[in-house]
């Protein structure tokens, strides 16, 4: 990486803040269309979902007992389990095949 670190800090804080500021300005009257407000619903859900996966199946040594401890964790949320029990049997898991693999 060549160059001004200053220059590269100034572009991303003036892309950030243009991505936050340009909605508010060009975006006056309550969004109507439907289809757009479902997307927009969503977008919080998929960007937590996006930063989470990797690092999830990243934070153990072995990327099976991240996706095990993944598939467990989904499983208990699926049939009802209370969060504490969900992350309590996800890290059950993830602690049992790092032990035994």
């Amino acid at each position: 990486m060549k160059g001004n670190i200053y220059i590269y800090i100034l572009v991303m804080a003036v892309v950030t803040y243009l991505i936050r500021v340009l909605p508010l300005t060009l975006i006056r009257k309550p969004i109507k269309n439907q289809r757009i407000r479902s997307f927009l619903y969503y977008v919080p859900y998929v960007t937590l979902t996006v930063m989470t996966f990797p690092g999830i199946l990243e934070a153990t040594s072995s990327v099976y007992s991240g996706a095990a401890g993944l598939l467990a964790a989904f499983l208990l949320a699926f049939f009802g389990a209370s969060l504490f029990q969900v992350a309590a049997g996800a890290c059950g898991i993830v602690f049992l095949l790092e032990l035994f693999l």
